[in-house]
């Protein structure tokens, strides 16, 4: 997966990273084909591996560890997809800055024990805010409309 970053500044040599394009190749087709013959529903459930769906078909250009690449991308697909939604949520609430002149004590909504966090450490932003110990979601979405209203006020 890092193959390409490593190729890009030197560290993985041409011939290493052609194979590794390659490989994530082989991976791919190999997932369209399964979802293609809807064999990757079977392919979901607990228990079940990719030996047990392949039915000895003409996949032995593939190798133990592209199969195993081929179950844990199907497998975990929904997950990973939920992660990198996730991934893109945090990334968005990085960008929502904090007014350095906040007082969190008059926040409607929030905890004690969280404006006290909030006031003691004074995050610069949304995301440094979410990562402080017992800050939840809820807090954070506080944060935000109170955010909106601040910078409406402004």
């Amino acid at each position: 997966r890092l193959a390409s970053i490593g190729h890009d500044i030197g560290l993985v040599a041409g011939k290493t990273y052609e194979e590794s394009i390659r490989k994530k190749e082989r991976i791919e087709e190999e997932i369209h084909r399964l979802k293609e013959a809807r064999l990757e529903k079977i392919l979901r459930r607990p228990g079940v591996s990719y030996d047990d769906i392949a039915m000895h078909e003409e996949n032995t250009y593939l190798s133990q560890e592209e199969i195993n690449e081929v179950e844990i991308e199907i497998k975990y697909e929904g997950f990973i997809k939920r992660q990198r939604i996730e991934v893109e949520r945090l990334k968005k609430i990085e960008r929502i800055k904090m007014p350095e002149n906040v007082d969190y004590k008059k926040i409607n909504g929030l905890s004690s024990e969280i404006k006290d966090k909030l006031s003691t450490i004074r995050p610069l932003n949304l995301g440094q805010a979410a990562r402080i110990s017992g800050v939840t979601p809820a807090a954070i979405s506080i944060l935000m409309v109170y955010l909106e209203k601040f910078r409406r006020q402004g």
